[in-house]
């Protein structure tokens, strides 16, 4: 199950990441570099959802695609809020939040199912929120202009990204509560 439809619809989500990199530094203007990066962000954050449906659908879930899916939306958003604090659209601050969290509950769950607790750290809607928001803010930070003439993509991007890192510290600590039973056990 290695080269399915959907697992190279993931697949796809990392090989965007240069390709999203790249576009910064390609010789455009900086409203057309932004429309470019924004759009392909969009295409490739969209693929997150497909690729799920389409394993579903077409019968072709693998526990290597359960594994991948989630390392490579962490990758896309990891690598996205890099490129918008270099670009000074994103807080420093804000980026280490979410990055810190995404290596820090990926540990956690990889410890909990290694000792077969994984079940009391699976996704919960305050992820599938946060998740959410930061898929609206990052290509509203990396628009950064305004939309249709009214919308200030930066100034919502700003305010979006704050809420996802608010819901990334609460996603965290509700995690953590999850697994402290089980962490308390296997310190005894």
């Amino acid at each position: 199950m290695f080269w399915t439809l959907p697992t190279i619809m993931t697949w796809t989500r990392i090989v965007a990441i240069p390709l999203i990199v790249g576009v910064f530094y390609l010789p455009l203007s900086e409203p057309m570099r932004n429309l470019i990066a924004t759009v392909m962000f969009i295409v490739f954050a969209a693929t997150d959802w497909l690729d799920g449906f389409l394993a579903r659908r077409l019968n072709q879930t693998s526990a290597f695609g359960a594994f991948l899916d989630p390392v490579a939306d962490k990758f896309l958003v990891c690598a996205s809020l890099l490129v918008l604090v270099h670009l000074n659209r994103a807080d420093v601050f804000v980026a280490l939040i979410i990055i810190g969290r995404e290596i820090a509950i990926s540990a956690l769950r990889e410890w909990m199912a290694q000792i077969g607790a994984g079940k009391s750290v699976a996704v919960h809607m305050v992820g599938k929120v946060k998740t959410v928001v930061q898929m609206v803010a990052i290509p509203f930070l990396l628009f950064d202009g305004m939309l249709f003439g009214v919308i200030d993509t930066g100034a919502w991007g700003q305010w979006l990204i704050w809420i996802s890192a608010v819901l990334t510290v609460w996603s965290m600590v509700y995690y953590l509560q999850k697994a402290i039973p089980e962490i308390r056990a296997r310190a005894k």
